[in-house]
């Protein structure tokens, strides 16, 4: 994009390396300086200047695309890459085998210095720029000036078909992504396969992983791949630039200039967007089963919220003066200055409060007019505790202030099913008759849609602290999170610490 600078970067490549292992087995990584995954201050404190921490990563029943990504601040931003979990010895895919496989990892480009953006956006109270554009594989493509010769290029052989495990590790945008004349075929999702969805687009959110699969059946050419945001809020317009690269034929022809490009949806076709998502369902099969809760212990309604805080004599750098907030429940996160596991393990004092509330403090019509209600928001640092064993349904519920849009809400340390999606208020007695509870999609990361309502479910059989968070980066940073702490249990308790732990400064 016509310009160079210094980034924070995992062994000096943008995206990271991609870590490959198969279904069952252990993983260990060993980063060092300065910032790790973690998430910081929630199961550690960042890893220091010249020392580094081993993580054990049990690939338990995950089969797929999964990514890995820095955790402290919007370092995620350039420090990321991709997991690739490959059936266990023995075992097949559930469709025919590829001839080839291709990371394709979607991502922002921030010409400034991210931290220093973030850091400004923090002391001023007010919302951080938008990316400077969107990247394939590292590259913003040949739309954008001074891009033209490092486009990402993907040869291709007529009549193969490969498979592309598509990580969206964008900051703060939802993607639409195709290839010109060629349908795709969606497989897997957050590292668990799906009933084939035939489609000439997908909608990714920031932190889903897809695998979808395509066949080169067209003439001899170069067709455009393209990402390009959906954003229900206007935050963008027609005129915003995608990140493209380039399926290329391999064989003797004269390509055109330019190459065909995907008919994706407009960036703010809310039913294009939907509809892909309401296609999604679980594989199901004999060989791939899934256990749905048919019941829950307990359920948990979360409204989720822009909001703001009050800053002294108007002084914040927004429109009113005041500082732009987020929440769950009406609590807008405090990231404590040392990490919430080492607190509830240790039991030290005056670090968490255990009562994150299971339903918003105040009922009002969530999705309609909020003229009359205050979008000012609490602070705190609240958890949720939960029994092991318990079956937990949680209902997210989209509201209409500040500018509505859908959020990516994503949960630490479990997969859960996504049972139900709808618009308006969430009808405790009448939604939950259409929750699908035979193949719902297994997932790590959902589509909490505008001004509607999400709902999932999971066994809290993990004990530890587990961070849940809406995955658009500026929404974190404002406080829509919050922390699940699921109990020990007998034999089933949170691991005892490693001899070295990253010290809290």
């Amino acid at each position: 994009m016509c310009s160079t600078k210094s980034m924070l970067t995992v062994n000096g490549s943008f995206p990271g390396p991609t870590i490959v292992a198969r279904k069952g087995e252990t993983v260990f990584v060993n980063p060092s300086n300065p910032w790790s995954d973690g998430p910081e201050n929630i199961t550690q404190c960042p890893i220091g200047p010249g020392t580094n921490f081993t993580y054990e990563v049990i690939l338990s029943t995950e089969e797929g695309t999964l990514w890995w990504h820095a955790h402290s601040d919007w370092t995620r931003a350039t420090v990321h890459g991709a997991i690739v979990i490959l059936p266990a010895r023995g075992k097949y895919y559930p469709f025919p085998k590829p001839y080839k496989e291709q990371i394709i990892i979607l991502a922002s480009w921030f010409k400034g210095d991210v931290m220093a953006l973030i850091t400004n956006s923090i002391q001023t109270g007010s919302n951080p720029p938008r990316s400077d554009g969107f990247t394939i594989n590292g590259e913003p493509g040949d739309l954008y000036e001074c891009s033209n010769e490092t486009i990402h290029r993907l040869p291709v052989l007529y009549g193969k078909t490969y498979l592309l495990r598509i990580v969206n590790a964008v900051m703060n945008d939802e993607q639409f992504f195709g290839i010109a004349n060629h349908r795709l075929t969606v497989v897997g999702q957050d590292a668990a396969y799906l009933k084939p969805v035939n489609t000439s687009y997908i909608m990714i959110t920031p932190g889903q992983t897809m695998d979808v699969l395509f066949t080169a059946n067209q003439n001899l050419s170069h067709y455009y791949m393209a990402t390009t945001p959906y954003s229900d809020s206007g935050r963008f317009t027609n005129n915003t630039p995608a990140g493209t690269a380039i399926v290329q034929y391999e064989g003797e022809y004269s390509p055109p200039s330019p190459p065909l490009f995907p008919p994706l949806p407009a960036y703010n076709d809310m039913n294009a967007a939907l509809n892909f998502t309401k296609s999604i369902k679980s594989l199901a099969s004999k060989e791939h089963p899934i256990n749905v809760p048919q019941y829950f212990d307990q359920r948990i309604y979360i409204a989720v919220s822009i909001n703001q805080l009050a800053c002294p004599n108007k002084s914040c750098d927004t429109g009113n003066g005041d500082r732009i907030a987020a929440s769950m429940n009406n609590v807008s996160f405090v990231i404590p200055q040392i990490d919430i596991l080492q607190a509830y393990y240790r039991g030290l004092p005056d670090v968490i409060d255990r009562d994150f509330p299971s339903e918003p403090p105040n009922f009002f019509n969530f999705t309609g007019d909020l003229t009359n209600v205050s979008m000012y928001t609490a602070q705190g640092t609240k958890a949720r505790m939960i029994n092991y064993g318990d079956v937990v349904e949680i209902v997210y519920q989209g509201t209409n202030f500040a500018g509505p849009e859908s959020h990516p809400i994503h949960l630490h340390g479990f997969s859960f099913f996504l049972v139900g999606t709808g618009s308006g208020n969430f009808n405790n007695v009448t939604d939950p008759l259409s929750y699908n509870l035979v193949d719902p999609p297994e997932l790590n990361t959902i589509n909490l849609p505008k001004n509607g309502w999400a709902a999932i479910r999971f066994v809290a059989d993990n004990p530890g602290v587990w961070f849940m968070h809406c995955h658009l980066e500026r929404h974190a940073t404002w406080g829509m999170d919050t922390v699940l702490i699921v109990k020990n249990y007998r034999r089933h308790k949170i691991r005892r610490p490693p001899p070295y732990m990253p010290p809290c400064y």
